[in-house]
């Protein structure tokens, strides 16, 4: 994973811009105080929405990683 980051940082690997806009906006999501599904009315359920949008930038990271493993062979 490392040696992945170090070449997304050196210029070795384009990462895609949709996957810079979910990570965005996956910051963005966690940090502003408005929420789909408000913690202090439902709880804990309402870390469902944060886990989701977490959940689909991991999915683009691991997509990039294999995109970018795949140029390397």
């Amino acid at each position: 994973m490392w040696r992945f980051l170090k070449a997304v940082k050196d210029g070795e690997h384009r990462v895609a811009p949709t996957t810079w806009a979910v990570a965005i906006a996956a910051v963005v999501y966690t940090f502003v105080p408005l929420d789909l599904i408000p913690e202090l009315v439902l709880g804990p359920l309402g870390f469902a929405d944060d886990i989701g949008v977490w959940a689909i930038l991991a999915a683009l990271f691991a997509r990039e990683q294999r995109r970018w493993q795949a140029g390397l062979g």
